[in-house]
């Protein structure tokens, strides 16, 4: 027997990083997507702990500093296209970056690329093409809707990016799924 199970990652991501915080004496605050202020300084060896106890879930504590930053952008992003609120056609990725994090959004394309190998553009299609896939894999909206949700200026614009980054329009996609939850 097969489960299909649907899951928001950030919500798994929170509880996981909750329940190890709370494993410790460490009094913290979740400041949202990847960062955690910890309310008072603790030593090498409560962060060795800690740092152990979330590399079992995948989750490692960044220390570099650029390293943060383009972290920082990468749940920026991630935020801003799972944001029902958010509407990329009138409000413009690099202002929405430069205001979130305080930095011009020429430093920040220019350290994401010196760090990623890619460009913040290049990232934005890369998560808006995994949140189609996830939207296409739930089949509660037609393409149609997920183009309008995710403001593509059409369908056509959609299926071009979504071929373009995976090498299957979006319809050969839903037909392999369709066909794996069959089996």
């Amino acid at each position: 027997m097969k489960l299909y199970l649907n899951y928001d990652i950030n919500v798994v991501y929170k509880a996981v990083l909750k329940e190890q915080l709370d494993k410790t004496d460490i009094q913290y605050e979740l400041n949202g997507i990847g960062e955690v202020n910890l309310l008072k300084n603790i030593d090498s060896n409560e962060l060795k702990t800690l740092s152990d106890q979330l590399e079992k879930y995948g989750i490692t504590i960044i220390e570099d500093y650029k390293s943060q930053l383009v972290q920082r952008i990468k749940d920026s992003v991630t935020e801003m296209i799972y944001n029902e609120e958010y509407e990329e056609k009138s409000y413009k990725v690099s202002v929405y970056l430069s205001e979130k994090l305080n930095y011009s959004y020429t430093y920040l394309s220019n350290l994401f690329s010196e760090v990623t190998y890619t460009s913040i553009e290049n990232f934005i299609i890369l998560k808006r093409i995994d949140y189609v896939k996830s939207l296409i894999i739930n089949d509660e909206l037609t393409l149609t809707e997920i183009a309008y949700k995710l403001n593509y200026s059409s369908v056509a614009h959609l299926s071009a990016q979504f071929k373009k980054t995976t090498g299957l329009t979006p319809t050969v996609f839903q037909k392999i799924i369709t066909r794996r939850k069959k089996e």
